[in-house]
């Protein structure tokens, strides 16, 4: 069988939990009540995404084709996900034709294994990584630190995440949960190279660990790096970033390891020029991305002696199968929905309990673990769009997210039995179905409520219902049923007589 093909045949059940995955996560509204009491990370959080935002609309607003950019951004993406199998196996060929090597993993212990097999076949016990969501994804680091070799994170925040044993809080900024005192103290603590009069100042930080990782660079024989972007039609795989830590790691080692998501891939070279464009904006609020490395195969005399690609399926085509929530796929990583998520801004990131946190994540996470792990995570949202509004690939994470609920309600019936099924909200829901499906009943209910409200309305609102209703009211007032309903009043004023 065709690998290229074989990697997209997708089942069509609801996922369930992966191989690499523990069992059931906290559910958010636990996790999120214990983020709301920690004021410094609310402070911490509420300060980066609100600088971020502001900076953002600047520079979005600065290109007057902005949203014909996001439309040919959705349908490149759309376009890749339609004809998969056969872009991959595109790229693959491509990739062999420069020189390089495709390895195809079907879940996150498969391609932590080649990974590891291909640096223990180098003899190498350290190896340096450039920030890569889908090696967090798969946990590779734990899987290497197994076979004794230890992984070096090159980025700076995820530097600091990985030394104080501590887990990404955001997409772009992993670190956006910690302030520069608690950075200091960090480097204090772990790194050699902190002098004793070390401030919090940023430029000293940032010189602490360049002298750090420029031994680790050095030394290195083997580099891993994560993929923004792969070409199909020419075999290239892309890196943006800030810091120029990535170029390192994809230049100086004698070997090179990418490890990408199936739906990383862009059909032509010249589709860079949108994703070039609406990704810095999007993610880092700048007009172009301070370092864009580029590199196809291998070259005599020019980086890495091997280049390995390794093509991570882990749950996608299981989204793939999902007519609805495919599109979550075109995610580019900007993580702009995070820092206009009015959630994600009170409880960060840790409160999802995934490497993919805030919106993306509550649609994402589900479709790829499964909703038997995650099903708590579609929840985790007002449904404001405010999301989808700043979506450079137009993904419609509210739609996805009310879908992914009545997955959800629909998985918990099935596998919570007779007690599931007969459950208050369930049974409540399906009475409200009942009564807004038939005009009449509708009507009789309305005459009902107007009747029934009468002890608990009071100066024109409901401030305190009773039982199992009292969460609505708990932080909001209601209005009263009115004295007359819309169709009362249209009824009354169509009767003969009745001036317009």
């Amino acid at each position: 069988m065709d690998r290229g093909r074989a990697a997209m045949s997708a089942p069509t059940s609801l996922p369930v939990a992966g191989s690499r995955t523990p069992g059931p996560r906290e559910p958010f509204p636990d996790a999120a009540r214990r983020a709301l009491a920690d004021e410094q990370l609310r402070h911490n959080i509420g300060h980066a995404t609100k600088t971020i935002r502001e900076k953002r609309a600047r520079v979005v607003g600065e290109l007057p084709d902005w949203e014909a950019l996001c439309e040919a951004g959705r349908a490149i993406k759309e376009r890749v996900l339609r004809h998969l199998d056969d872009y991959l196996v595109e790229l693959e060929t491509s990739v062999q034709r420069a020189g390089g090597h495709v390895h195809w993993a079907r879940d996150a212990d498969e391609a932590n294994r080649v990974v590891g097999d291909l640096v223990a076949a180098h003899g190498a016990e350290e190896v340096v990584k450039v920030k890569s969501i889908t090696t967090e994804e798969t946990q590779l680091n734990e899987a290497l630190a197994e076979r004794g070799i230890h992984c070096w994170e090159t980025d700076l925040a995820q530097l600091i995440i990985q030394l104080g044993e501590d887990s990404p809080s955001h997409i772009l900024v992993p670190a956006i949960h910690r302030n520069r005192a608690e950075i200091r103290e960090l480097f204090m603590r772990t790194l050699d190279e902190a002098p004793d009069d070390l401030s919090d100042d940023p430029r000293a930080l940032a010189e602490v660990a360049r002298r750090h990782l420029r031994r680790k660079f050095l030394a290195a024989k083997v580099g891993i790096s994560g993929a923004n972007f792969a070409v199909a039609e020419t075999g290239t795989v892309s890196v943006v970033e800030s810091e120029g830590n990535g170029r390192m790691c994809t230049s100086l080692p004698e070997v090179l390891i990418s490890v990408m998501g199936i739906e990383k891939l862009i059909p032509r070279w010249q589709d860079f020029e949108v994703y070039l464009q609406t990704l810095p904006r999007s993610s880092t609020a700048e007009r172009m991305n301070p370092y864009t490395s580029l590199w196809t195969g291998v070259a005599p005399e020019d980086g890495p002696r091997e280049f390995h690609l390794v093509l991570v399926d882990n749950g996608r085509t299981n989204v793939l199968a999902d007519v609805v929530g495919r599109q979550a796929l075109n995610c580019i990583r900007c993580s702009a929905c995070l820092n206009v998520c009015p959630v994600y801004e009170r409880t960060g990131g840790h409160a999802y309990g995934s490497v993919y946190p805030g919106p993306i994540g509550a649609i994402l996470t589900p479709m790829l673990e499964g909703i038997d792990r995650a099903g708590s995570l579609p929840y985790a949202s007002s449904l404001c769009g405010a999301c989808y509004a700043v979506c450079p690939v137009k993904i419609d994470i509210p739609r996805v997210l009310v879908h992914l609920r009545h997955l959800e309600v629909e998985h918990t019936a099935r596998e919570g039995g007779l007690r599931a099924r007969l459950g208050p909200e369930r049974v409540a829901m399906r009475v409200m179905a009942g009564v807004f499906g038939s005009r009449r009943r509708y009507e009789a209910a309305q005459r009902a409520a107007r009747l029934g409200q009468w002890p608990l309305a009071h100066g024109g609102r409901i401030q305190r219902l009773p039982g199992m209703l009292a969460g609505w009211t708990t932080m909001r007032d209601l209005r009263p049923v009115p004295a007359e309903s819309f169709r009362e009043w249209w009824r009354r004023r169509s009767e003969p007589g009745e001036v317009g």
